[in-house]
């Protein structure tokens, strides 16, 4: 499928809306490959699977990029931290995708749905959660926790992966004391690890529409760029906001998806 050449199509131009929407959700709580990858499975029925997750990976990897350089410009955020994570997130993403062909993925769907309606709940009932940045532990409490959550937000998303960003804001909420504006913006800079594991998974192995994937990502950025300053703008209550709406469509998903299969 050779995008370029048919950038005009009703389906060329849905698929660019798509990405659009999936950058500026994904810039502000994550959840963007909710909307942008079923986008892709609809729209380009005839490209096999693992070439779906590649392309779609390529499209998120320019709108996280680019919403991370957002939030790194006019937030103050600790980086030792977000890289620490990143770096742990990295390495164990790879290990996730090395084994999932030999763990049924599909014992995992009932524990992520409640854990997805544990976080949703909590959220919802407790005004205060990520209302307030009030950092609690030292260095190497910090250090220590950021190597084992990239350690096994890495091996998750690898093996896995769906509600990754969301888990990621939830942890540095909860366990670093940051408000959800903080946690979204390193959440960011972890995300663009564990894509860019991927993505180095997929390139090689010929699983990436390039055309495709850099027309949707162009897209993507712009809907990044829109998100990002409309969170800096609002301030952690309008993430919180649409943390919540995610969180309630994925359990949607889920439990939709654990009850037909």
């Amino acid at each position: 499928m050779d995008f370029f050449t048919s950038l005009l199509t009703p389906d060329a131009m849905l698929l660019c809306a798509f990405a659009f929407l999936a950058g500026f959700v994904d810039s502000i709580v994550g959840g963007g490959g909710l909307i942008q990858l079923p986008a892709l499975f609809i729209f380009a029925p005839q490209v096999d699977h693992a070439t779906i997750f590649g392309t779609n990976k390529l499209s998120s990897i320019c709108g996280t990029s680019v919403a991370t350089l957002q939030y790194a410009r006019r937030i103050d955020l600790d980086w030792h931290i977000a890289l620490l994570t990143a770096a742990f997130a990295f390495l164990f993403s790879f290990l996730g995708a090395r084994v999932v062909s030999f763990i049924p993925k599909d014992f995992l769907r009932p524990l992520v749905l409640l854990l997805l309606v544990l976080v949703g709940v909590y959220t919802a009932l407790n005004k205060n959660f990520g209302a307030i940045h009030s950092p609690k532990l030292n260095r190497v409490q910090s250090h220590l926790y950021a190597a084992l959550l990239g350690a096994g937000i890495g091996f998750y998303d690898g093996f896995f992966g769906p509600g990754t960003g969301s888990f990621l804001i939830v942890a540095f909420i909860g366990i670093f004391g940051y408000d959800f504006l903080r946690a979204s913006a390193t959440a960011k800079v972890v995300n663009f690890s564990t894509n860019l594991a991927a993505l180095s998974y997929f390139a090689p192995s010929g699983n990436v529409m390039f055309s495709l994937g850099f027309t949707m990502g162009i897209f993507n950025i712009l809907g990044a760029i829109f998100g990002a300053r409309l969170a800096m703008l609002k301030g952690s209550a309008l993430v919180r906001a649409l943390f919540l709406l995610v969180i309630s469509a994925m359990i949607l998903k889920f439990g939709y998806d654990t009850l037909t299969i």
